[in-house]
């Protein structure tokens, strides 16, 4: 009668344990999943804003935010349900800037204006969360999930300059999918079978566990069968399963089920009544998801998908250096401009001066005055035009440069370029064919396009394997225990019990084979005429035919691209040639004027016209300059010679802090 007791005590206390872990576990992930939100909501940190100083000293921008932490294993279970907060970006501009300003002015050479475009220019700040949205997608696919694609667009959202032909990728804003993408691609393409094939099920396992309580009460016509009018069952139920998939195409699942029933019945044999049950079960596909090929598709494109975000992010990179240096030729075609205007002002003002005095002496007649006077108006009113679109030019530099133009002090700063157009004008000599060898071997759209096709390969080879019939291997074990307290009324009946008193005892019982059930074979699900797949199949082909074509057309491209930019560096170089030589006649025949009107021979309207002539040849030399020096930009761009021609280091740009000892 003791060994009872202690039985039947043991049995409620492992009720009563099972009670309160499955309350205490309730309770565990109802309080993580209010942390999850409570920093899901909580407030982002406002980007900083600059001091109202002349040039406050800033912080350094931030490095990239450490997204890849997502990726590290956390020894922490309870971390796998607590979601994170990315950080907010970091928008104040680089201490790189304040050490720029002299004087209440800006001094830029053309280096230092692509090293704060690196740091600071907006473009490049969205550009670097494509690098961890790449990775994210490694961390997904790693578990089973689709890959959702990555950006191969140039974000294009600084005005000023130009981004060059054939920038790499589309959309808006770069936000496409592009190249390494899923779904409807773009310049023409169809990709909505990447990545196509079999159901890829999830790696990470689940575990799925069930308690309850139940009380049951019935009012019985016949007590032949329970003893009793009113049958009373109490139930508790605690049951686990555990499931796993893995990518050679196995199927893992074990379940573990246990119930305790307690009743009024004088004729149970056991009260309470204990079941344990143990179920083993493995499937294995051996056609179609056979493999790790198919089964591992998304990662492998992932990882493609994250060499492709590189390579446009370094598309990025080179666009957003074309850009910031057009937009700084066009600050010294402006600057120059600015300068040829107020020399012409001023000579004019000089000119119509001598006028009144000349008039004053009756030496000239009023209408070479009046004239005088509306070739000063109409200087003047170049002037403006020049200053203004000067002022334009300075604001889309600080722009280009800048993470944040919330000073008014910084917002009205002039900008002084300090490099100025090359004294040495003088075409490309490379052979042309060797041009356009090391453009086809460095631009980026092609790398991108390269891996792309790698992508379409592979969903070939997976869709190819999704037309076989489904075939699986399949098979179980299970056991089954039973065990419990004896009941008094039975025994005190005379009936004897021989069963294991506790869920130790049931549970043995469930594995040591005394009542086992097991099942070998095989099942096969196969389509009859099988088009849905069929058709998915041929369409990777035509998508994959497609993406070739394209890749040659990509070629034609940049070879047309490269010879344009080569004929504009040598139109350039000629057109220079020729403002230069029609600035030193302008500027001949201005000498040859004003040593005749010093003689008494020549006007003041004649000198004037030839200054004014001059005030155009200059103008038109510093136009022609500008435009050399942006095709000149534009070969590196053609030829993807960019990075290795300024000297820029990809790690640099991905940090946004740009080493003084990377420059060349």
């Amino acid at each position: 009668m003791k060994n009872y007791k202690r039985i039947h005590l043991r049995s409620i206390s492992h009720n009563r344990l099972a009670r309160v872990l499955s309350v205490s576990a309730i309770l565990l992930i109802q309080a993580n999943v209010a942390i999850s939100l409570q920093e899901s909501t909580s407030p982002a940190v406002p980007p900083q804003s600059t001091s109202v100083a002349t040039m406050p000293a800033q912080p350094a921008s931030q490095g990239p935010i450490p997204f890849d932490q997502m990726l590290r294993h956390s020894r922490n279970p309870i971390d796998a349900y607590r979601g994170k907060v990315a950080p907010a970006p970091n928008m104040a501009n680089s201490a790189r800037l304040d050490s720029l300003v002299r004087d209440g002015k800006l001094y830029l050479s053309l280096r230092d204006a692509i090293d704060l475009a690196l740091e600071n220019n907006l473009d490049m700040v969205i550009a670097r969360f494509n690098l961890p949205i790449a990775q994210m997608d490694i961390l997904r696919t790693r578990a089973g999930g689709f890959s959702r694609g990555v950006n191969t667009g140039v974000v294009t959202g600084t005005p000023g300059g130009g981004t060059g032909a054939g920038s790499g990728g589309t959309g808006a804003g770069g936000t496409s999918s592009g190249a390494g993408g899923a779904g409807a691609g773009s310049s023409g393409l169809v990709q909505s079978t990447l990545g196509t094939g079999t159901a890829v099920s999830s790696y990470d396992p689940y575990i799925n566990a069930q308690t309850y309580n139940d009380h049951t009460s019935q009012l019985l016509a016949n007590r032949q069968i329970y003893g009793v009018p009113v049958y009373h069952v109490n139930e508790n139920l605690a049951n686990v399963s555990y499931y796993q998939s893995f990518p050679t195409g196995t199927y893992v699942e074990a379940d573990w089920n246990n119930n305790r029933q307690t009743s009024n019945s004088p004729f149970n044999t056991l009260n309470p009544q204990l079941f344990t049950s143990v179920r083993v079960l493995f499937q294995q596909q051996l056609l179609a998801g056979f493999g790790l090929g198919p089964n591992l598709r998304y990662l492998h494109i992932a990882k493609t998908n994250q060499n492709i975000s590189d390579i446009a992010f370094k598309a990025q990179v080179i666009a957003t250096v074309t850009q910031i240096s057009d937009i700084y030729w066009d600050l010294v075609n402006a600057y120059d401009t600015e300068h040829v205007g107020e020399r012409s002002v001023a000579f004019a003002t000089s000119t119509l001066d001598t006028s009144r005095k000349q008039l004053a002496l009756q030496a000239i007649p009023e209408m070479d005055v009046l004239k005088a006077e509306s070739e000063l108006a109409t200087r003047e009113q170049d002037l403006t035009v020049a200053r203004t679109n000067l002022e334009l030019q300075e604001l889309y530099m600080k722009n280009a440069i800048t993470r944040t133009l919330d000073n008014p002090i910084l917002e009205e700063m002039p900008v002084v370029p300090t490099d100025h157009i090359a004294a040495q004008i003088q075409p490309d000599a490379e052979p042309i064919q060797e041009t356009i060898a090391n453009a086809l071997k460095n631009r980026t759209e092609l790398l991108e396009s390269s891996l792309d096709l790698d992508n379409r390969e592979l969903s070939r080879k997976t869709a190819r394997n999704a037309l076989l019939p489904q075939l699986s291997l399949y098979g179980f074990y299970s056991g089954t225990g039973y065990g419990g307290t004896p009941n008094p009324a039975y025994l005190a009946g005379g009936g004897t019990v021989n069963a294991p008193g506790g869920i130790g005892g049931t549970l043995e019982n469930a594995l040591n084979y005394s009542s086992p059930e097991y099942q070998l074979g095989f099942q096969l699900s196969m389509p009859l005429r099988n088009r849905i797949a069929k058709a998915d199949q041929y369409r990777t082909e035509l998508e994959y035919r497609q993406s070739q074509v394209y890749f040659e057309e990509l070629k034609k491209r940049i070879r047309i691209e490269v010879r344009n930019a080569r004929y504009a560096l040598e139109q350039g170089v000629s057109r220079v040639g020729a403002a230069r030589q029609a600035r030193d006649l302008a500027q001949r025949t201005l000498d040859i004027m004003q040593k005749e009107q010093k003689l008494g021979v020549g006007s003041n309207q004649q000198t004037l016209a030839s200054e004014h002539d001059l005030a155009v040849a200059d103008s038109a030399l510093v136009t022609a300059q500008t435009a050399y020096e942006k095709a000149r930009i534009e070969v590196r761009r053609a030829t993807g010679s960019v990075l290795e021609d300024y000297g820029i280091s990809i790690a640099d740009a991905k940090s946004g802090v740009v080493e003084a000892d990377h420059h060349q």
